[in-house]
């Protein structure tokens, strides 16, 4: 469960956050998106952990009552680092069987 002292660190953690607070609330999507003067699918953009500008995040916020409050990073928690190094793991099995850059005249790869 999302909890609004959560470290936001991600695009998504940050759609899991207002979804959250949206819901808690009880504010209708219609509702965020008539009051911000946004589209309703910026908001499930935003809550699905897609790009929006940063005008429309402000907006959605302004509208929700929510501000940013930027704080030093620290480290990455337990979970965190364990999904970065499954992401890892799945880009190496990408690239496996992937074919080999060729050399150009100066030895160096080039982009096929």
């Amino acid at each position: 469960m999302w909890r609004m002292k959560d470290i936001i660190r991600t695009p998504e953690d940050l759609g899991h956050a207002v979804r959250s607070a949206r819901k808690r609330a009880k504010l209708k999507a219609t509702a965020i998106a008539e009051h911000s003067g946004r589209a309703r699918n910026v908001l499930y953009r935003l809550e699905g952990g897609q790009d929006i500008t940063v005008a429309s995040l402000l907006d959605i916020l302004r509208t929700m009552k929510l501000a940013i409050c930027l704080e030093p990073l620290g480290m990455p928690t337990l979970e965190e680092m364990r999904r970065q190094f499954d992401e890892d793991d799945d880009d190496e099995q990408v690239g496996k069987g992937a074919p080999e850059p060729r050399a150009t005249r100066q030895g160096r790869p080039r982009a096929t």
